[in-house]
């Protein structure tokens, strides 16, 4: 069973980003390939997640293209980062994480509910055996992590740890040769304001179908969640998203809310795994693609 066993690592408060990473920016390295296929769409945001008109935007950002110099780090996303992040970014990677599961258990009140109905947003659970899918992006400069100190941290009420992410697709194309890379990752604990905990499934998506905040209505955070995952990586089940899914489309239905006025405007698509065309000979645990081969008959 999932749980959240208290005893992690030390993380900073919820208002600060780990040393490391601000590290990063002076004279880091990680991440800090050159980048020579970016997306070019410029994906500009309608209807931040932050809940204040940030000026960041959702796309790639290619002014950094040749510059080698600059430091930059890997974010990961599994909840509305996943498709809607809002900042500037150079790459966008799907792939997963280990020893957490993704939960609704994190209450919401600046972006998807209200003081007096919060809603709810995912946060990741530890678990030893569980695998949470999602999207890390890479950021270069600390514009970004500004913006989502603010937006995850300052109103969301989450703290910032560190883990390795493995990613979906291995290519030469970005670090990843099917090995882990360090990722920055935003988790709510049970300890910060907004925490409402486990419920039945039932009771947490009657929430979810009844909350609106600033940013929009609460299902539409779950289902463009759900979505993702469905097109992005199918074959991957997450019974806890999918069934909350469920239950939710069952209520809005059951309440004869339009699915229009739940979903607002259909933010831009996100281009991920650009580098999927471009392979290499990955190891087997972390990818499903494998190289092409030819068979021949031999005499023996």
């Amino acid at each position: 069973m999932a749980h959240f066993s208290g005893h992690q690592p030390p993380t900073p408060t919820p208002t600060e980003v780990p040393a490391h990473f601000k590290n990063l920016f002076m004279n880091g390295t990680l991440g800090a390939d050159d980048d020579n296929n970016n997306n070019n769409n410029n994906n500009n945001v309608n209807n931040n997640d932050d809940g204040n008109n940030n000026d960041q935007e959702n796309r790639p950002d290619n002014n950094n293209d040749n510059d080698n110099d600059a430091a930059s780090c890997w974010v990961f996303g599994y909840g509305s980062l996943c498709w809607l992040p809002g900042f500037n970014y150079t790459k966008c990677i799907t792939g997963y994480i280990r020893g957490y599961v993704r939960r609704f258990w994190q209450g919401n009140t600046t972006h998807r509910g209200t003081e007096d109905e919060p809603g709810r947003v995912a946060t990741l659970v530890e678990d030893k055996e569980g695998i949470t899918w999602g999207c890390a992006y890479r950021i270069t400069g600390s514009t970004a992590l500004e913006y989502l100190k603010q937006r995850e941290c300052t109103l969301g009420g989450y703290a910032t740890l560190e883990t390795k992410f493995f990613p979906r697709v291995a290519s030469h194309d970005t670090p990843f040769g099917g090995e882990a890379v360090e990722v920055l990752v935003y988790v709510a604990t049970p300890e910060n304001r907004h925490w409402l905990g486990d419920a039945t499934l039932t009771v947490i998506a009657q929430q979810i179908a009844n909350c609106r905040g600033p940013s929009g209505h609460n299902a539409e955070y779950l289902l463009r969640l759900a979505l993702f995952m469905h097109e992005e990586i199918p074959g991957v089940r997450d019974e806890h998203l999918f069934e909350l899914e469920r239950l939710v489309l069952e209520e809005i239905y059951r309440k004869e809310i339009p699915l229009s006025s739940v979903m607002g405007r259909n933010p831009d698509r996100i281009r991920r795994d650009s580098h999927e065309d471009i392979r290499r000979p990955p190891s087997f645990e972390f990818t499903s693609r494998i190289p092409d081969t030819k068979l021949r008959c031999l005499n023996i």
